[in-house]
């Protein structure tokens, strides 16, 4: 009898021993996976934070370089309106005219004058001389068109040598002397400043220059001063 209680005693208290066991088994699981259940609540809330940093981030680099292009923009746009305004303000400049008359030759020495005395000459001389290199290119002064050309000064006598007139209109008429070249021929039309022949020493010369007259007729004995002339049209000596 006393073995029986003993061993129905004994197997009450394994079974309860074992039933506390299972519990708390049942318990450390349920802690265990609140613990987890914490854990993944907690890494779910930091990535949806960071994620709504980085999109925060993104749109406030965004809204800042669309503010800087704007501002870049709007600079633009007004150095262009003050540009403009400046434009506006600007007179336009007038083009600049060609010169209507113009030296027959360029980089020259004046030295016989209009009108002086000498026994090179018949009475005074008749034109204006500039002293240059032989070679040196002959200009037309002013456009025209071409009535001699050729030796014995064009029609006009030996002592011009090779001489080219030009017509310039209302009886106006410009003579070149002494030529070593002429590279012209009556009736061709020449403009202003217009190559047509080379500077030279033949005729009646005591060295290289030109002998330039301004007349009011096509032939000799019809000159006027040719600087006076010339300056009157704008060239200066």
């Amino acid at each position: 009898m006393s073995q029986r209680v003993t061993s129905r005693s004994f197997l009450a208290s394994h079974l309860r021993t074992r039933a506390a066991v299972l519990a708390a088994g049942m318990g450390v699981t349920a802690v265990v996976g609140a613990g987890i259940a914490a854990a993944a609540d907690t890494t779910a809330a930091h990535s949806t934070s960071t994620t709504a940093k980085a999109v925060q981030t993104q749109a406030d680099v965004q809204a800042k370089a669309a503010k800087t292009q704007a501002a870049e923009a709007q600079k633009t746009t007004e150095v262009k309106k003050t540009t403009e305004v400046k434009k506006a303000a600007k007179p336009a400049q007038p083009a600049k005219k060609k010169a209507a008359w113009v030296d027959p030759v360029k980089k020259y020495t004046v030295s016989a004058t209009y009108a002086q005395a000498g026994g090179m000459w018949q009475s005074a001389h008749s034109g204006q001389d500039f002293a240059v290199p032989n070679g040196t290119k002959v200009m037309a002064t002013h456009g025209g068109t071409v009535v001699k050309a050729g030796g014995n000064g064009a029609g006009d006598g030996p002592a011009y040598g090779n001489a080219v007139v030009i017509n310039h209109g209302n009886g106006t008429y410009s003579q070149y002397a002494h030529l070593s070249q002429v590279n012209v021929q009556p009736g061709q039309v020449v403009k202003t400043g217009q190559k047509i022949a080379l500077s030279g020493n033949t005729g009646n010369s005591s060295g290289p220059h030109l002998h330039f007259e301004i007349r009011t007729g096509a032939h000799y004995g019809s000159a006027i001063d040719p600087v006076k002339f010339l300056r009157g049209k704008g060239v200066n000596f």
